[in-house]
């Protein structure tokens, strides 16, 4: 029975969750071994699943301001740790991170470097400062640093562009796997996705989503390993496979050298559906130039410290101290996935191209391929499709052809791991696109809300009015992202990664300078981060209508350029203007001693 504060008895409530979700998969293993269904485990799976945080989201409701946009600044290291963990590793990690280093080698590698060690700058530079603030929001800081409506306005319209283009992808996510396990048009998958988002954000806010994401990261991390050690061990690839990645690689190479390649012409190309990619190319195809890999890590890195939901979860602590710690915790939980990608991505490969397994297609008739059950029902979801080049009427390393979200969500059944565990991983994917979207609907309505409506239009409003619009809000905007998504303008790691630039090139220096230099000011900020979003949006644009793009900057790292022109603009304007007044550098200095009160009193 548990007796007492709620938030004293984490561990012990969290543990009989966990324990419960682990029953749960061994009754739908039961359920399969007695003839359910496939597609009925699917749904058993992300309803149950979807339920369990909808019913979170219902009790952590709350009509107080404090609760709703910072939880209270009551959640403890460890589980704001997990919380921060799932709010970050969204449907781009879960489902679409593999995918892309399948098959662009180790030059999406890149993305885990950049994504981790961004987590460095965020606790060197920022979150245990931010914290010391006492704020709500990224735009409540930057109003209070700097002072003024513009300032606070400006960090507003950067937020927003930022995190919206990150939760389309978020939802385009939970789409895809809505669709597939629910068997429905994608198009109206991405509004089933929505739907459950706003579950466990509309009631409860902060507080209501820091609850759910802790129990959506268990989902997700028993959803991500689970596989990948089961399938290594089926496939020979050892009981720990993260050891044995060099191994399983080189055995790849092996076998690409064996087979060779089919040629195929651009015309040949034209029949494969759009978004998919051949099962394997050459390595000198993939392989990515050094500046490559630095410049993306490093647009990722910044990318990260500049993330506006990011920096919110570390407003939720009780402490400057406690929000240093939180930072550590989030970077072990985010490793146990992260560290696990390129062996999943690697084993998906083996699993398909080694013919030594029973699971291997290369050389084997089309025809007979085309008659797999999980050949068809992702072939069904546009995620498959062969196409014989040579006419040899067997398959060739690249006349398979998959979407990137395919790797992850289509292993376990290619593998041929029981259906229950892939019904699990649909579930972990819907955890990780539903945790990270929360926060970052929640970011932004939270913004508009709070530093619009109640510090620039009505700042007499009442807490319950504030609480009103801040979910109304959450409706909108959840909505406008959904139908963006549906369009699939772009794919969720390459929407994933513009919003990184986005965040970097408006706010990364503003956030920085705004710690570590008293002498930045209003002026500067503001033409920080107008000059630096415009740059950056401009650069994109040119590069993505076959503009030249100059010093290796593609339209995946122009956060560079917008960051570079944001850091010459502020420093310039800030020095040609008045210095900001004593009190604000007296609150400067203040925030970065990392122990007392918080500057502004909250």
């Amino acid at each position: 029975m548990i007796k007492g504060n709620f938030i004293d008895n984490l561990p012990k409530v969290y543990g009989i969750y966990t324990g419960g979700f682990l029953a749960f998969i061994i009754i739908m293993a039961i359920a399969e071994s007695a003839g359910m269904s496939a597609k009925a485990i699917g749904i058993c799976f992300v309803a149950f699943t979807v339920a369990i945080y909808a019913i979170i989201g219902w009790l952590s409701r709350t009509a107080q301001a404090d609760a709703y946009y910072v939880a209270g600044r009551q959640v403890p290291t460890v589980f704001n740790g997990m919380a921060t963990a799932a709010d970050w590793m969204s449907g781009a990690s879960f489902v679409a991170m593999a995918g892309g280093i399948y098959f662009k080698g180790y030059g999406y590698m890149a993305l885990l470097v950049g994504w981790t060690g961004g987590y460095v700058l965020v606790a060197s530079l920022l979150a245990p400062y931010l914290r010391k603030f006492g704020c709500y929001t990224v735009p409540d800081f930057v109003g209070t640093r700097y002072g003024g409506n513009l300032a606070r306005l400006c960090a507003v319209i950067v937020l927003t562009v930022a995190s919206f283009t990150y939760v389309t992808a978020q939802i385009n996510a939970t789409g895809t796997i809505a669709s597939v396990a629910l068997d429905i048009p994608f198009q109206y998958a991405v509004y089933v996705g929505l739907i459950s988002i706003l579950l466990c954000s509309m009631l409860g806010g902060m507080r209501g989503v820091t609850w759910t994401q802790v129990a959506q990261y268990i989902v997700l991390i028993i959803a991500y390993l689970l596989p990948v050690f089961w399938i290594s061990n089926k496939i020979g690839a050892g009981f720990f496979p993260h050891f044995m990645l060099a191994d399983e690689v080189a055995r790849i190479a092996d076998l690409e050298q064996q087979f060779g390649f089919v040629a195929n012409s651009k015309e040949d190309l034209a029949t494969v559906p759009k978004g998919l990619a051949g099962i394997t190319k050459a390595h000198s195809a993939v392989n990515a130039s050094p500046w490559a890999f630095i410049s993306l890590a490093l647009a990722m890195m910044m990318g990260t410290a500049s993330l506006p939901h990011v920096m919110m979860r570390y407003f939720t602590t009780p402490s400057v101290k406690a929000a240093r710690k939180s930072v550590g915790w989030s970077v072990f939980f985010i490793f146990l996935l992260y560290s696990s990608a390129p062996m999943l991505a690697t084993l998906s490969k083996l699993a398909l191209i080694d013919p030594s397994l029973p699971t291997g297609i290369i050389g084997k008739s089309i025809s007979d391929v085309q008659a797999i059950d999980w050949y068809q029902n992702w072939n069904q979801a546009n995620l498959m499709f062969i196409s014989d080049f040579n006419g040899n009427g067997t398959v060739e390393l690249n006349e398979f052809f998959m979407g990137g979200k395919a790797v992850v969500l289509a292993t376990p059944e290619i593998a041929g791991l029981p259906y229950v565990i892939s019904g699990l991983v649909a579930a972990g994917g819907m955890a990780a696109a539903m945790s990270t979207a929360d926060g970052l609907i929640l970011a932004i309505a939270n913004a508009i809300s709070h530093d619009v409506y109640y510090k620039i239009i009505d700042p007499k409003a009442e807490t319950a009015k504030r609480l009103v619009v801040a979910r109304v809000l959450l409706v909108v905007i959840g909505f406008a992202g959904a139908t963006i998504a549906a369009m699939e303008i772009q794919g969720i790691l390459g929407s994933v990664i513009w919003a990184f630039d986005f965040a970097m090139s408006g706010l990364f220096w503003p956030l920085v300078l705004g710690v570590w230099w008293s002498r930045a000011n209003r002026e500067g900020a503001i033409a920080g981060m107008i000059l630096g979003l415009v740059s950056g949006a401009a650069y994109l644009i040119w590069v993505r209508n076959g503009g030249a793009g100059f010093l290796g900057i593609t339209q995946l790292t122009f956060g560079i350029f917008g960051s570079t022109v944001s850091l010459v603009a502020m420093v310039v304007v800030s020095l040609m203007t008045s210095a900001p007044n004593a009190a604000t550098q007296r609150m400067v200095d203040e925030c970065r001693v990392p122990a007392g009160k918080t500057v502004i009193g909250r």
